[in-house]
């Protein structure tokens, strides 16, 4: 054996010496066994597995086929080492397994040249391999990332169809189980926090981790378990997976998810705003028709009693002017003078309920527009104000 020796070769030769062993040493680290089982080597060694037959009669195509059988030979090249006046059927061999056969009466050269030429076929095939092994995680890789994009758009589709937290939540773990996930989730909002497993009960535990480290920063991971946090949303992953690669593409993923969410809990929070301030509005719309009706009653009853004070004072004038001995031109003076008191008084009472219509129109559309279910376009908007 060559101390030098980077290739090695294992002969099996049922007596458990071989003299072929000696012409090897120079190039090949050599070992030499008659158990064809002790031949194994260890797990990503390339050797070559010579059967020496030269100087026995066992049938070395059985051992051949044997030897294939085992897995752990499956990519090893076995070379059949025979006399030169035995004649073996090269089919059978081959079907068997064997790479090649070469006689005894094969000069050392040749015989090297042979074994080596066995060696780099095995090194080469061993790269194809590799390399194809490669091109199909790679395929895999590519199938499952164009899948994980479809999943996550379907999400971010149909999210914005979510009108409330509980069904978002569910939209979310069903995106989930795509990834084979184990979640919990909080969702909060700026009216409620909603905590929930897949089966939409909350664990309390898992509700108060969530709560703990929703500051902690995007990713927090402890173990198999991650904790992601966006905004107003943060996913605890339970069973994270070991490869480091589809660790990061589900990060990657479910991060895209969470966005998503978290921009769904702001429109959600906003709409719910919205009705809040419409139903605060309607309440004031409400007050203001009421205070309106009283304020009108008052008014017109102001009014009426202003009509009537001018009436009586007109009454009291033509009856005083009949003991005030007044000249016929100082009488129509006076008349004169309560007459255009009792049209101003007229008039300003026209001018009050032109008011008052408007005021009653105005409190009219607003009563409309907040019991419509839906807003007011633009053109009706411009349309009303013209009219009041």
């Amino acid at each position: 054996m060559s101390k030098n020796s980077t290739r090695m070769a294992a002969i099996y030769n049922p007596t458990g010496s071989s003299l072929l062993a000696e012409l090897l040493s120079d190039e090949f680290s050599v070992t030499v066994s008659d158990s064809p089982q002790a031949l194994c080597p260890e797990e990503g060694d390339l050797v070559m597995i010579i059967i020496d037959m030269t100087d026995n009669t066992e049938s070395s195509l059985e051992v051949c086929q044997h030897l294939k059988r085992d897995d752990r030979f499956e990519d090893l090249p076995i070379v059949i080492y025979c006399a030169a006046n035995r004649r073996l059927d090269a089919m059978d061999y081959f079907d068997a397994g064997a790479d090649d056969i070469i006689e005894a009466s094969i000069s050392k050269q040749d015989l090297l040249a042979r074994l080596n030429k066995s060696v780099f076929h095995t090194i080469a095939n061993r790269q194809l391999k590799s390399r194809l092994k490669q091109a199909n995680e790679m395929a895999f890789s590519a199938m499952s990332d164009t899948s994980d994009l479809g999943v996550n758009i379907q999400f971010l589709v149909h999210c914005h169809e979510c009108s409330n937290l509980d069904e978002l939540a569910m939209l979310l773990f069903r995106t989930l189980s795509h990834y084979q996930l184990s979640c919990s989730l909080q969702l909060r909002s700026a009216f409620e926090t909603k905590n929930s497993e897949e089966n939409g009960l909350p664990k309390d535990l898992e509700s108060r981790l969530l709560w703990e480290l929703k500051d902690g920063g995007r990713y927090v991971d402890f173990g198999r378990r991650c904790v992601m946090n966006y905004g107003e949303v943060s996913l605890l992953v339970k069973n994270m997976p070991e490869d480091e690669k589809r660790f990061g593409s589900i990060k990657d993923n479910v991060f895209a998810l969470l966005q998503g969410a978290d921009a769904r809990v702001k429109s959600i929070d906003s709409s719910r705003m919205l009705e809040v301030e419409r139903d605060v509005m309607k309440g004031m719309s409400i007050k203001m028709q009421d205070v309106m009706e009283q304020v009108d009653n008052r008014y017109q009853e102001v009014m009426r009693r202003c009509a009537d004070l001018v009436e009586d004072m007109a009454v009291r004038v033509d009856e005083a002017i009949l003991f005030l001995d007044l000249t016929e031109s100082q009488e129509e003076t006076f008349s004169s003078i309560m007459q255009m008191g009792v049209t101003s008084i007229s008039e300003l009472f026209n001018e009050g309920i032109k008011i008052d219509e408007s005021f009653r129109k105005l409190i009219e559309y607003l009563n409309n527009t907040l019991n419509s279910d839906g807003p007011a376009s633009v053109e009706e908007m411009r349309s009303v104000l013209n009219k009041l």
